[in-house]
């Protein structure tokens, strides 16, 4: 059972981790980035106002109306057949203003199935889909957002289903290029589970960040705290391994981002998450786990964004992100 394997490593992060996620809940995949410019900056991200459209995932203020008519599709090429894919698009309507709608889909691909003898019985497909529609508005420097989400979850025919909402709230410096963003995710309701007897638990997540950049330097810089409401590391006291230290439980929900911005056209973006690294590198090397990069590059009114994330030794998920602003292109032709 390869992939279902990996699907454990990649979204419940725990292969021979020191210290592994306390915590174990469904719709993980909402926390899993969608587009190539989040997963570049660490996987989570907070207060990067109107830079991408995608930024909406993680809160919906980070959408304004300069952002309105752009369209992005994303993928996310993970391994044994794992793809993460979104569409995002935001639309202007005379009474309403801008709208963000977006569909996210995670296919674990096709999984082994066995019996209580260990004989293979044959093959299932898993996946996972959100349906999202989103709202920021403007009051002064701050701005204030709301999504709501329909999640679905298919595994082995075993569905599940419930109606999230997050909100959201970044504060925009009037003089200096600083922005600080509040986001609370995931929280809801389920509207079915798996079976009688699950009991489903929402992925619910309270994050803070700060994005800055120094007035006569060419680079952008953002912090981010997450799951801030979650015990973040498991210790077993029968593991023989060391307990986690302050410092070691403080850092892991700490995720830090740079940018190069080597022209208006051009970024350089790279990324460190620190509980990702703790989680799943090997017990004797990191193998690049939670060490993220990329690039940008815009032409016209299109952008072209790649990522790579390292998870461990010798293995790394791509992304990769197409955005065109429509009501520029419909005005060129």
């Amino acid at each position: 059972m390869r992939n279902a394997l990996w699907i454990y490593v990649l979204i419940c992060c725990s292969l021979n981790a020191l210290a592994q996620n306390a915590v174990r809940k469904s719709f993980e995949f909402l926390q899993v980035p969608t587009a190539a410019r989040l997963a570049a900056l660490g996987g989570v991200n907070v207060s990067l106002t109107d830079r991408d459209i995608n930024f909406v995932q993680f809160n919906p203020a980070l959408v304004g109306d300069t952002l309105s008519g752009v369209a992005s599709v994303n993928y996310q090429f993970y391994v044994a057949g794992i793809g993460n894919s979104s569409i995002v698009y935001a639309h202007d309507f005379a009474r309403a203003g801008v709208i963000t709608f977006g569909v996210q889909h995670l296919s674990y691909g096709w999984i082994s199935s066995f019996d209580a003898t260990g004989t293979e019985i044959g093959e299932f497909k898993a996946g996972e889909t959100a349906i999202t529609i989103s709202k920021a508005h403007q009051i002064g420097n701050f701005r204030l957002g709301a999504s709501v989400k329909f999640a679905s979850s298919n595994l082995a025919g075993y569905r599940a289903n419930a109606l999230l909402f997050d909100v959201g709230g970044v504060f925009v410096h009037p003089n200096k290029r600083l922005t600080v963003g509040l986001s609370v995710r995931n929280a809801g309701f389920r509207l079915s589970d798996y079976s009688s007897t699950s009991d489903t638990r929402l992925p619910v997540d309270v994050q803070v960040g700060t994005t800055f950049k120094p007035e006569h330097m060419p680079v952008r810089f953002s912090v981010t705290a997450y799951r801030l409401t979650s015990p973040v590391a498991y210790y077993d006291s029968l593991s023989g391994l060391p307990k986690p230290s302050t410092f070691d439980q403080v850092f892991r929900h700490l995720n830090f981002a740079g940018e190069i911005l080597v022209h208006r056209n051009v970024d350089l973006m790279v990324g460190y998450n620190y509980g990702v690294h703790q989680e799943l590198k090997l017990t004797d090397s990191g193998g690049g786990a939670g060490l993220t990069f990329g690039f940008s590059v815009r032409v016209r009114a299109l952008e072209f964004t790649c990522s790579r994330s390292g998870y461990v030794a010798g293995q790394a998920g791509y992304a990769f992100s197409l955005s065109q602003d429509i009501n520029k292109l419909l005005r060129r032709r």
